[in-house]
């Protein structure tokens, strides 16, 4: 973009100055013009100019009661303005209980929606259930036996519903890692969780299913430290009369 010289910019200012002056001086002239006129109005409907001023002098003789009236205005148009203050307060007070109602009528639309969706994934797994050829269909565990099947199942709706009772803050992580540490106790589940954390390894860590991947895992890890410390189970001696197992004997070439 070309810069502008330096002496067009004076030039410019010059004439702006130029034509305020020129619009001052005009307002002026014509107040003088305007206010001449008024007072000759004023002097030709007395009769004289000092009959203007007697009249004038009478009508200081009101100025207490004009200052009254104008502290009443003045009071009145306060007291307006602190209504309408009021007012207004009031407008965004209830626009703000509105907006509340607004967000918590879409929280239990939200939570409506996800329990409609969360019966409708337990009508498919009862169907997967109650029919191991269904169970295909979502191919997670291809080959597996039908009662391994429906423990799985059973297990992936335990977890489902763990999560949504934290998705809706019903239970505190705190608790969903108790309830995490008595189900990591069941074999069955157990097998459940280790052939499906692959497919959860890949959740987003900010997701609350993530979130509560990482809950069980850590349930998992200390059942698994809890199993490490405990102590192996007692030998039993053989009962009388009962054969004593031959030692292993090593092999090897002579």
């Amino acid at each position: 973009m070309a810069r502008v010289p330096a002496w067009r910019s004076v030039a410019r200012l010059s004439v702006w100055l130029t034509a305020a002056l020129a619009v001052i001086a005009g307002v002026g002239a014509a107040s003088v013009i305007v206010s001449g006129w008024l007072i000759d109005g004023v002097e030709r409907a007395n009769g004289s100019r000092s009959a203007a001023a007697e009249r004038s002098d009478l009508g200081s003789y009101f100025d207490a009661a004009s200052a009254v009236f104008s502290g009443v205005a003045l009071l009145l148009l306060v007291i307006t303005l602190l209504m309408q203050q009021r007012e207004l307060r009031m407008q965004r007070q209830e626009l703000s209980l509105q907006r509340t109602e607004l967000a918590s009528s879409r929280n239990e639309l939200r939570r409506s929606a996800a329990a409609d969706l969360r019966s409708l994934h337990v009508q498919l797994t009862q169907m997967q259930m109650d029919d191991p050829s269904l169970a295909e269909v979502w191919h997670d565990y291809p080959g597996m036996p039908p009662e391994a099947m429906r423990q799985y199942l059973f297990a992936n709706l335990t977890f489902g519903h763990y999560l949504l009772a934290y998705t809706w803050g019903d239970h505190t992580e705190a608790e969903i890692l108790v309830y995490a540490r008595n189900l990591m106790r069941s074999p069955a589940f157990r097998r459940y969780w280790v052939a499906s954390r692959e497919g959860k390894t890949g959740l987003p860590p900010d997701s609350e299913e993530g979130r509560l991947f990482r809950i069980f895992e850590s349930a998992m890890a200390q059942a698994d430290d809890v199993n490490a410390q405990s102590p192996p189970p007692p030998r039993r001696d053989p009962a009388p009369g009962a054969p004593t197992p031959a030692p292993d004997t090593p092999t090897g070439t002579g």
